[in-house]
């Protein structure tokens, strides 16, 4: 489309819809002229206002809000990228945050990171993981902790079980209050779950985890306790991590009505969402479940 060198197609552009604008007052030869574009583009402009890119760019957005909606307002550009790539588009990641700031499509932002100062190890239990969150297999090590959750009928706490290989989480339990058969219930579910033979379970210093009940269901469970230092949650930073995505992505949206409503969203978000089709940075954009079925097929195919 001819234009002028001067003008950037932004500017082009809306040179030609205010000529069409008011070309029934004035000469569309004489606006072109003041304007500085070429009256041969306007004409052509005529037939086709809208250009191949712009057309492509509105095909894309439909794309990118479908993914941005889907993922509950969370994924930023390189996730929607990576969306739109499974989905077989070829856009660059740069088009894709393009789009997405200029239509504010902005993902919800985490919390601060807090301070924390060296603590002191566990007496009862030393701290066998000392941050070795990179594991190369299934149930060599789970970390597990306890959040809270408010409703309008109180809190309700929820403690779950995580595996380091696949950041799957393995097992989850809800109560309406914090006492030790919360954890015991979920690390059960993990247990009958995956089977473990040997496995590392990391805590940290809560209560729950440093009684005898604790000890001894890890021992008949063939499950080895390990135990952050005193107040230093970097100790068990997978697990705090874990709980500040669930609060910023759907827990802080909600005053829940009952702790009914409450467990059905925690279910839907790590059933649904977090463990099936939620994009993790640290297993290279895949979720969870398919990264164990990605490293599953790749084992079999060496053997």
């Amino acid at each position: 489309m001819p234009e002028s060198s001067g003008l950037s197609k932004g500017r082009v552009r809306q040179a030609y819809e205010f000529i069409k604008a008011n070309q029934r007052q004035y000469s569309v030869q004489a606006m072109c002229r003041i304007l500085e574009v070429a009256p041969s583009g306007y004409y052509e402009w005529l037939l086709q206002p809208i250009s191949n890119r712009a057309k492509e760019d509105a095909r894309l957005l439909r794309l990118i809000r479908a993914s941005f909606v889907a993922s509950h307002g969370i994924y930023g550009a390189p996730r929607v990228f990576l969306d739109l790539r499974e989905a077989g588009e070829t856009c660059s990641k740069h088009r894709v945050a393009r789009l997405m700031r200029e239509n504010k499509l902005r993902a919800l932002h985490g919390y601060r990171t807090r301070r924390w100062s060296v603590g002191k190890p566990a007496v009862l239990i030393p701290n066998l993981l000392k941050r070795q969150f990179t594991v190369t297999r299934r149930n060599k090590a789970w970390v597990t902790d306890i959040t809270y959750i408010r409703t309008w009928q109180g809190w309700l706490y929820l403690a779950v079980v995580m595996d380091l290989f696949s950041r799957l989480v393995v097992g989850w339990a809800v109560a309406p209050t914090i006492h030790r058969e919360l954890v015991l219930n979920a690390v059960l579910a993990a247990v009958r779950r995956r089977r473990p033979r040997g496995t590392l379970i990391h805590s940290d210093q809560g209560t729950q985890f440093g009684s005898d009940a604790w000890r001894r269901f890890c021992r008949s469970n063939r499950l080895e306790p390990s135990m952050s230092r005193k107040g230093n949650c970097w100790d068990n930073a997978v697990a705090e991590s874990f709980f500040s995505s669930l609060k910023k992505e759907r827990i802080k949206k909600h005053i829940y009505k009952n702790r009914e409503l409450a467990t059905k969203d925690v279910a839907d978000y790590i059933d649904a969402f977090y463990n099936r089709t939620r994009r993790h940075g640290h297993l290279g954009g895949l979720s969870p479940e398919q990264f164990e079925a990605a490293q599953k097929k790749a084992k079999r195919r060496l053997h």
